[in-house]
C-alpha cells in the first residue's frame, strides 16, 4: 500500500492536475468560439476515463443499449461518491449537463468552465434563486440537452441511498421528458466523502429503461418511488 500512496503522490495527483486545468481552458475556450455543446461535454468524458485509469479505477457499463443518443432524457442516479461523475461522464454515452451544487463554483478555474458550458447550478437559498436555477434546466431539456441529477442532493456518509429530491422529476413531468434511473455500484469503496484519496476498485453503471411520464401515469410522488426503487434493483440488498 505504501508504493500506491508514493504513486499517488508525486504520480496521480500532478497528473490529475494538470489533466484537470487542460480540460477546463479546453471548455472555456470551446465555450467562447461557439462549440460549447461540444466542449460541454466530450473534453470532460476523456478527462473522467483518465481519472479512472490514474486512479486504477475499472468501470463496467450495462444497459447503454436502453438510451438513444437522439433522445433527452433526464437522468437520476444515486450518489456514492466523488467517482461518480467520473463514472457518468466517461460512461454514459450520451451528452448531457449537470444540475449541481451551487458551491462548486467556487473551484478555481473548473467552476468557471462549468458555468462557460452551461452546468445548471442549484441554488435553493430563496425561491427567487431556487426559480433561477429551474430556468436554466427548463431552457436546456427546451433546447433538446439532456441533464443528469443526483435525487439525493449530496453523497452518501454510509453508502445507502438518501431520501430522493423533487427538483428533476418536477422538470421531467413539466416537460414530459422520460427519466433514466442509473445505478452506480462500487463508487462508495473507490472514494466516499470522508476520503481524500481514492482507492483501486471496480464501479459499475447500469442504465435502466426510460420511464415515461404521462404514458406510465406517474405523477411527480409515483416517478420518485419507481425510480428509487430502479436504482435500488441494482443495489446490494445492505447498499439500497
Amino acid at each position: 500500500m505504501i508504493f500506491y500512496r508514493i504513486y499517488q503522490i508525486f504520480i496521480m495527483l500532478p497528473l490529475m492536475l494538470v489533466a484537470t486545468t487542460l480540460t477546463a481552458l479546453t471548455v472555456i475556450v470551446g465555450s467562447f468560439i461557439g462549440a460549447g455543446k461540444w466542449a460541454g461535454y466530450y473534453p470532460p468524458a476523456v478527462w473522467s476515463r483518465l481519472m479512472c485509469w490514474l486512479a486504477w479505477v475499472r468501470v463496467t457499463v450495462r444497459g447503454r443499449e436502453n438510451i438513444s443518443p437522439s433522445t433527452s432524457y433526464v437522468f437520476v442516479a444515486n450518489h456514492q461518491g466523488a467517482y461518480d461523475i467520473f463514472t457518468i461522464y466517461g460512461w454514459l454515452g450520451h451528452n448531457f449537463r449537470w444540475m449541481m451544487k451551487k458551491e462548486l463554483r467556487k473551484i478555481p478555474l473548473v467552476g468557471y468552465a462549468c458555468e462557460k458550458a452551461r452546468q445548471v447550478y442549484v441554488d435553493n437559498s430563496t425561491p427567487a434563486r431556487l426559480r433561477k436555477t429551474m430556468n436554466a434546466a427548463e431552457a436546456l431539456l427546451a433546447g433538446g440537452m439532456s441533464v443528469v441529477v443526483f435525487p439525493e442532493g449530496a453523497r452518501t456518509w454510509d453508502g445507502h441511498m438518501r431520501r430522493f429530491k423533487r427538483g428533476a422529476y418536477t422538470l421531467a413531468v413539466e416537460f414530459n421528458l422520460p427519466v433514466v434511473p442509473l445505478t452506480i455500484d462500487g463508487a462508495f469503496a473507490v472514494m466516499p466523502r470522508f476520503k481524500k484519496f481514492p482507492r483501486p476498485g471496480h464501479i459499475t453503471l447500469t442504465i435502466h429503461p426510460p420511464i415515461h411520464p404521462s404514458a406510465d401515469g406517474h405523477d411527480t410522488a409515483a416517478l420518485m418511488e419507481t425510480t428509487r426503487a430502479a436504482i435500488a434493483s441494482a443495489l446490494p440488498t445492505e447498499k439500497a
